[in-house]
């Protein structure tokens, strides 16, 4: 019984990784970002983020994927947006604690 809670324990971490790298690309963060404040179609995510149409597309797709963002058709359109506000609450999350810690985080070499 103890191996299997030390198995389900390992999995459920390998998950909570799986899921960070979602959020540890530049692009996909900024797509993630630019979609805390409302849904928005790729060519809005284009322009709030910078990153080109093909980048937010494939991005767009891997978010899908992994259920961190879904998508909406409304007349011709096309919206994305976060798929829990949980993630909004978790990127809010994110800010608050760099607001202590980001000197430290900043200087770290070993995830570089």
């Amino acid at each position: 019984m103890i191996a299997k809670t030390k198995i389900a324990k390992t999995q459920a971490a390998n998950l909570k990784v799986k899921l960070f790298r979602g959020f540890s690309d530049h692009s996909r963060m900024a797509i993630l970002n630019a979609l805390r404040s409302r849904p928005l179609t790729v060519n809005e995510i284009v322009e709030m983020t910078g990153l080109t149409q093909s980048n937010v597309s494939n991005h767009l797709g891997c978010l899908r994927c992994c259920d961190l963002v879904v998508r909406q058709q409304q007349g011709r359109f096309v919206y994305y947006q976060l798929s829990d506000e949980r993630i909004a609450k978790l990127l809010d999350l994110a800010d608050e604690l760099l607001a202590d810690v980001a000197l430290g985080v900043n200087q770290c070499d070993h995830y570089d």
